[in-house]
């Protein structure tokens, strides 16, 4: 008879009656491992391993034991997850959606001991979303409660939580001033009155060397030691907690704790940032725009400058070191804008595949209602090609790092393209960091991320060389024609002729990434028929290591 794997899975709302030596969470085991018992004769069995969160809420799913079960899950390890009731996995339909897609990815069902459900069955489904849909009734409940209770608060001038903004640390129901974090944001908000630009300010910030300060959050989370992004510096340039007061849904409130700003600065700082949201503003006149101009650095928070070059009626755009183009380079990278913003704009578009993590990710609110549309709409982002300016404008940083690129996206501008809404406490950016490196093409350093797929009329192009390669090399075998006749007869040059040649030898791992469309970002025509590029070590050009 065949093993079927149980796992018990207990939680409890609240640490109260934990430090008993009999408590809820053994309670709930117990039942769980005397409805194994009487399954035995199916081969139900219990794992040695156990799943207890006590004193977390079940409106999240970022519980420790339930991570634990989960990756278990993942890994093969349980076919059966056994609860006493439906609540103690979530009290979210949301998060309900996602644990099933989870837990039917791996062949594993999961029953209630005190209610009978079977979740391979669509009516069993059915009854189980009636219930949570009751225990999220329940939920909102609270939650509207604590929400009135926040609002009465905060009319009082009460700080309730969250991350203090920048300048500010807790001080039990209000806020003190921190000074040497308040001295960069009075630097900021006056450097934003004398620059009127938040684009300058940001590019001010970094040529001054003043990044946002470490710090850590109520829970330990570690926060700040970077260069402020254009996003950071328009929500600070927004707050109006800086001039002593409270703001709530739109209504601003007398607060409890001392201001950073006087009023009238603040009042100045508004009426500029409506004048440059109001004013308009010249369409650019190029057919194809640096998209990340303003918004790339290399790994030492130095600008990269959008530029470009023209050879005939071709336009060829660079992102280039800042001071490779003022004439006093310490660092010389000089990357082809279409290869890092198609790279950009594809990792954004792959956050919008997986819907449910997206929303975990972003701590977005979205309405049980709205699943489907949700779902729908990031289908529709994932098509970068015809979202490419909308993705970009999710995009606040692009750091060019030795091995990696480090991609930072705007959790609000995620949110705005959803229709949805975050939660007050919700993070600025998602970061993202990739494999990469910089290899050098002839004068230009280009970026090559294994994991990429080629472009498409590149993958085209070298398939065609790949072709004529193969077949100058038949000719050639043949002892008919030498290469000078051949290269005579084809109206190329001989050294053209040999250059292509040698490509009839490259090893098969790269060849038949060429002919997949699977080949490196920096790979195309001209990189390898420049003379002395190609390597003659197979094993050196499976990992495409071009020589400079």
């Amino acid at each position: 008879m065949k093993t079927i794997r149980c796992a018990i899975y207990t939680r409890k709302s609240s640490d109260e009656g934990l430090e008993q030596s009999f408590n809820s969470l053994d309670a709930q085991r117990e039942a769980c491992a005397a409805y194994i018992l009487s399954q035995a004769s199916e081969g139900w069995s219990p794992v040695a391993d156990t799943y207890d969160d006590g004193g977390l809420s079940g409106g999240t799913l970022e519980r420790p034991a339930l991570q634990r079960l989960l990756a278990d899950v993942r890994a093969g390890k349980i076919d059966i997850i056994v609860v006493y009731k439906v609540d103690r996995l979530t009290r979210s339909l949301l998060d309900f959606a996602k644990l099933v897609e989870a837990f039917d990815a791996a062949d594993t069902s999961f029953v209630s001991v005190t209610q009978s459900f079977n979740t391979t069955t669509s009516m069993g489904r059915l009854t189980l979303n009636m219930l949570l849909s009751f225990a999220q009734f329940e939920r909102e409940v609270t939650a509207e409660r604590i929400r009135d209770k926040i609002a009465a608060s905060k009319a009082r001038g009460m700080w309730m939580g969250g991350i203090p903004p920048l300048g500010y640390k807790p001080d039990g129901r209000s806020l003190a001033i921190v000074p040497e974090h308040a001295s960069i944001t009075k630097h900021i908000f006056q450097r934003y009155l004398e620059l009127k630009n938040v684009r300058l300010l940001a590019d001010d910030l970094i040529t001054t060397g003043i990044r946002s300060p470490e710090r850590a959050t109520s829970t330990g989370k570690a926060i700040g030691g970077r260069t402020f992004s254009r996003g950071q510096l328009y929500l600070m340039l927004k707050c109006v907690t800086y001039t002593g007061q409270i703001g709530h849904k739109g209504t601003v409130y007398a607060g409890k704790h001392p201001a950073i700003i006087d009023r009238d600065t603040f009042a100045q700082v508004q009426t500029t940032l409506a004048d440059n949201s109001n004013g308009t503003r010249s369409r650019s006149r190029a057919s194809n725009p640096s998209l990340l101009a303003g918004k790339i650095v290399d790994q030492d928070s130095q600008p990269l400058i959008a530029t470009h070059a023209s050879k005939g009626a071709t336009r060829y755009r660079y992102y280039v070191s800042h001071g490779l183009h003022h004439g006093t380079a310490s660092s010389n990278i000089r990357l082809p804008a279409r290869e890092i913003e198609r790279l950009v704009i594809d990792r954004a578009g792959e956050l919008f595949r997986d819907p449910l993590q997206l929303v975990a990710s972003a701590w977005l609110d979205v309405a049980p209602d709205r699943i489907s549309a949700l779902h729908d709409r990031c289908a529709e982002l994932t098509e970068t090609r015809r979202n490419t300016k909308l993705l970009a404008g999710m995009i606040t940083q692009v750091r060019i790092e030795e091995g990696q690129v480090v991609l930072s996206y705007d959790t609000l501008a995620i949110a705005t393209a959803l229709a949805a809404t975050q939660h007050e406490d919700a993070p600025a950016e998602i970061i993202i960091t990739l494999d990469a490196r910089l290899t050098r093409s002839g004068r230009v350093l280009r970026l090559v991320h294994d994991g990429a797929p080629g472009d498409e009329r590149s993958s085209v192009s070298l398939t065609k060389l790949l072709v004529q390669a193969h077949g100058w090399w038949s000719e050639l075998r043949k002892g008919e024609l030498d290469i000078k006749l051949l290269a005579a007869r084809e109206g190329v040059t001989g050294s053209y002729l040999t250059r292509v040649v040698r490509l009839a030898f490259l090893s098969p791992a790269l060849t038949q990434a060429i002919l997949a469309s699977r080949h490196p970002a920096g790979l195309d025509v001209r990189s390898l028929t420049l003379t002395g590029t190609v390597v003659a070590s197979w094993s050196e050009q499976a990992g495409c290591r071009l020589n400079a």
